[in-house]
């Protein structure tokens, strides 16, 4: 373990390999090394007696944390910083292709897609879950295996210079950046920090190497794109991209489009899946894969649960789309209402988008207009930005009557209660902390006895 530089306590001399790596002693397995972190609500140096007789090899601690030694120990200054090495040292040992997937909307979309499109020819690996940061990036990289041909790993970021931490670990060889927006606005302090920090994954790549950017976005080429040394491919619908989708069809969950007269379908919830797919088709011809390949990898996508996933009921029809929310992706949720098909009642949830700091009044009454121009039939705004939400709404002409506007969760469920009729489709969306799967859930049970048209309560303010 000198790649950590750590003092061995009762720790065997022999070389042993490492079969995983866990930080939760919960889910650890038979010889695995316990990796203690200290966060927000637990320090998992209080679990190093579990992880032993749970029969971890070794657990690796602070110095300051003066763990007794009751069983194998590594000791390290900080274990995160120590678990940041590691991965670094590890990766270098990997021949594997690494992909670095960053943007403020569609990483783990475009995350899953290029895992997809490139495993029908390649072995490779992709970061877990939201595994995207200073901790769980270094925790999928430890993920790769020595036959692997490529990684793919999601980079998040809300301040600058956190994406070049994160590339310094990983050392990219290929960099795919998505759509930009007002995500983390607060911590950044502005959009243009955003195409800084964002634009920092560029930077990292080698000469060699190649980025594919979403080139729609006018602001991309002289903020991001010229801060490379590597080739730039842009990718989109617009003229100016090298790689370019056109014929562009979206209808009944599956997504059609053509690059150079070459025919692409996959299953999609939405039409802004077209991004991520876009982005894919653009690495894999890049590392030298055919269309047939690349239309296996798209038939085998799957998204990722509470990304617009769909679940049709009885009685109603869901679109939970609650794992997060920022201006650019409230936008793809109205218009993914606005592209359904058939004439069932719309409903919209839209729940407060976080940390978009001052800006965040005009964001919330930006939704509400959106909402409205989407032609949803019914608006329910829930959290602190609900009447920023309404008035937006009201503004661009939603009659009062279908907006409400809710404080708190029983008086949304009441709402809801009130106004779902057999056949509804419900779209539910809002940032994390707003925790709006709790309404899915709701909803899955409702979805089999939807009685309409009780009185609404005071808690819950129809607009008027």
């Amino acid at each position: 373990m000198s790649a950590v530089r750590a003092d061995a306590v009762r720790l065997d001399d022999r070389e042993q390999r490492v079969p995983r790596l866990a930080i939760d002693s919960r889910t650890l397995e038979r010889g695995s090394l316990f990796w203690a972190l200290r966060g927000e609500q637990h320090d998992g140096h209080q679990f190093v007696p579990e992880a032993w007789r749970r029969g971890a090899m070794a657990c690796v601690v602070e110095r300051q944390a003066n763990i007794a030694p009751d069983g194998p120990l590594l000791i390290v200054e900080n274990t995160v910083t120590a678990l940041q090495e590691f991965a670094r040292w590890y990766r270098q040992q990997s021949d594997a292709l690494v992909i670095g997937v960053t943007g403020s909307v569609g990483k783990t979309t475009t995350r899953d897609m290029l895992h997809a499109v490139l495993s029908s020819r390649y072995a490779g690996r992709r970061s877990q879950k939201n595994f995207n940061n200073e901790i769980g990036l270094p925790l999928s990289l430890l993920d790769l295996e020595a036959g692997d041909d490529f990684g793919v790993f999601e980079m998040g970021a809300a301040r600058i210079g956190d994406i070049q931490t994160l590339c310094q670990i990983a050392r990219p060889e290929v960099g795919v950046i998505t759509r930009i927006g007002p995500a983390h606005l607060e911590s950044f302090g502005s959009l243009d920090n955003i195409y800084q920090g964002k634009g920092e994954l560029v930077e990292a790549l080698p000469a060699e190497g190649f980025a594919v950017i979403y080139g729609d976005d006018d602001q991309i080429v002289p903020k991001i794109a010229s801060r490379a040394k590597c080739s730039v491919i842009l990718a989109g619908e617009g003229p100016g991209n090298q790689v370019r989708a056109t014929s562009v069809e979206f209808e009944a969950g599956c997504l059609r489009f053509q690059v150079d007269r070459m025919k692409f379908s996959l299953p999609a919830p939405a039409r802004h899946y077209l991004v991520a797919a876009i982005c894919a088709v653009a690495v894999a011809r890049e590392i030298g894969m055919d269309r047939q390949d690349i239309a296996e990898g798209f038939e085998n996508f799957a998204g990722q649960p509470g990304r617009c996933t769909i679940e049709r009921l009885q009685q109603l029809t869901i679109i939970d789309d609650t794992y997060n929310a920022n201006p650019l992706s409230m936008q793809a949720a109205c218009q993914t209402l606005r592209d359904w098909p058939g004439r069932s009642n719309k409903l919209f949830i839209a729940g407060d988008m976080l940390e978009l700091g001052p800006a965040s009044q005009q964001y919330h009454y930006e939704l509400g207009a959106a909402a409205a121009e989407s032609q949803v039939d019914r608006l329910v705004a829930f959290g602190e930005h609900s009447q920023h939400i309404s008035a937006g709404a009201l503004a661009a002409g939603m009659p009062p009557h279908t907006i409400a506007e809710c404080r708190e969760l029983d008086s949304l469920l009441t709402v809801l209660d009130c106004w779902l009729e057999p056949g509804d489709v419900v779209l539910v969306k809002g940032s994390r902390g707003m925790r709006m799967e709790r309404i899915v859930d709701w909803l899955k049970k409702k979805g089999r006895d939807v009685r309409p048209d009780r009185e609404l309560p005071a808690t819950a303010r129809a607009v008027a």
